[in-house]
């Protein structure tokens, strides 16, 4: 008998859970807002909740907590340094859950997790130093010219030639 549990296991070992909890935490961090399943989102909705109040104390402690749970200290620093101050007024309910109908191919119910405030421009940007390394190496390889060589002049010239034959 399941007594004095109340949360949901997710069919999953609480290895798995806590993973999967601070992979979901860095993502609703990071885009602010979500989707996924409808038991997830509600078991999430707590933990992120959590997180929050304990950025918002904002001292090393907290810090190391967070980038301990999280794993990313670039989320951490996010949610201290732009979640904290956008939420020190509200004393809880930071998270808000939708349903948001059912997946195709299960039939699985699915809810959008998402901060209530949030920043709309932040759903599908990458925030951190992997961005910032990718902008790099894009401006690397637009830096480079492209080089050409005779075979690959000759061929459009050929073509050209030939459409003109055909005609």
């Amino acid at each position: 008998m399941r007594h004095g549990f109340k949360k949901r296991t997710l069919n999953r070992k609480s290895a798995h859970r806590r993973a999967l909890f601070a992979n979901l935490s860095v993502a609703l961090a990071k885009h602010e807002q979500i989707k996924t399943t409808l038991p997830k989102a509600k078991e999430l909705s707590p933990v992120f909740e959590k997180l929050i109040t304990k950025a918002k104390k904002a001292d090393l402690a907290a810090r190391r907590a967070l980038i301990s749970f999280m794993g990313d200290e670039a989320m951490a620093e996010k949610m201290i340094s732009v979640l904290a101050p956008r939420y020190k007024d509200r004393h809880g309910g930071y998270v808000r859950v939708l349903k948001a109908g059912f997946r195709f191919g299960d039939c699985a119910p699915m809810a959008i997790v998402e901060l209530v405030d949030r920043d709309v421009t932040a759903k599908g940007k990458d925030s951190g130093k992997v961005v910032e390394v990718e902008a790099a190496v894009e401006e690397v390889k637009a830096e480079k010219p492209a080089k050409t060589t005779k075979k690959a002049t000759a061929k459009p010239a050929a073509k050209k030639a030939k459409k003109a034959d055909a005609e």
